[in-house]
């Protein structure tokens, strides 16, 4: 035998490229610039943090509010983490590319795995969309100019929150009620995460990781979507992206996928951190800024 785990890796190969935080000898300094970041847009900006979106300990949300009188664009950001780790506490800067444009901004929280199942993990990101739209209005929104973005873990979620069938979900919904989503360094086969270290405490099992992967879905939503993933993320993280943007515009969805020269895994989403980047301007744009 060869020793390969998943396609040519053997496990410790597996292992590393899907170990983020270790891989990039900057990252404690990305996150460092993470928290400051959302520090000042606590400061900076008018919020209404911990707002409720349903009965459970992690069904609270961060609204950051655009100035002046709306309806404003509303974008929904999901934070990272494989699912298991970080909270919307440290990803208020995420609301820096969108409010002084204009567009108020929503950082949602759910609950971790292993506390939960990937199941339940995706309905409550559902609920915390169906609040938003709902009650828009309330906060000065734009119920019909919602759009989402994700980093990492939240750029799966990203993909399986335009997976949602909305009249389905809860009543009165409508079908289109994501504008349009950017994933980025997002997961959308869970099979390799499944057989990797990460695995060691979300315990997850073979059909839940089948049942999750969106790379295996036909899309329902016809986008836009912007895939986007650092060319120095390693193979397994550019092919995340690549394989999802490639089988989802090959089944009808406009996608467009965003290869960034010069980006790892958190120095992509650190573009948001600066509202004038190449990043924070495409993503502005799906909502008409």
């Amino acid at each position: 035998m060869d020793g390969s785990i998943y396609r040519s890796y053997d496990q410790e190969t597996l292992n590393k490229l899907y170990d983020n935080r270790n891989r990039f000898p900057d990252t404690d300094e990305r996150k460092a610039a993470q928290s400051k970041g959302s520090d000042e847009a606590k400061a900076d900006y008018e919020c209404r943090l911990d707002i409720r979106y349903g009965d459970g300990d992690a069904d609270v949300l961060d609204i950051y509010l655009a100035d002046g009188n709306g309806p404003h664009p509303v974008h929904v950001f999901f934070h990272g983490g494989y699912w298991k780790s970080n909270t919307k506490d440290d990803f208020g800067f995420a609301a820096k590319p969108f409010v002084p444009y204009g567009i108020t901004t929503v950082v949602a929280e759910y609950p971790l795995i292993p506390s939960v199942r990937m199941d339940t993990l995706i309905d409550r990101c559902r609920a915390s969309l169906e609040w938003t739209w709902r009650n828009a209005e309330r906060f000065g929104g734009d119920q019909n100019n919602i759009t989402i973005s994700g980093h990492s873990a939240g750029g799966h979620i990203t993909a399986m929150m335009m997976q949602t069938d909305w009249p389905s979900y809860g009543e009165g919904l409508p079908k289109d009620l994501i504008k349009g989503g950017c994933s980025i360094s997002g997961v959308s086969d869970l099979e390799p995460v499944r057989l990797s270290s990460q695995n060691d405490d979300m315990q997850l099992g073979e059909k839940e990781a089948a049942d999750f992967s969106p790379l295996f879905m036909d899309p329902i939503h016809p986008g836009p979507l912007l895939a986007v993933a650092g060319n120095l993320e390693g193979d397994e993280f550019v092919r995340q992206t690549s394989d999802l943007a490639e089988a989802w515009s090959a089944k009808g969805m406009n996608v467009e996928c965003w290869i960034m020269e010069e980006k790892h895994h958190f120095t992509t989403i650190n573009q948001y951190l600066d509202p004038e980047s190449e990043l924070s301007s495409a993503v502005r744009g799906l909502a008409g800024k």
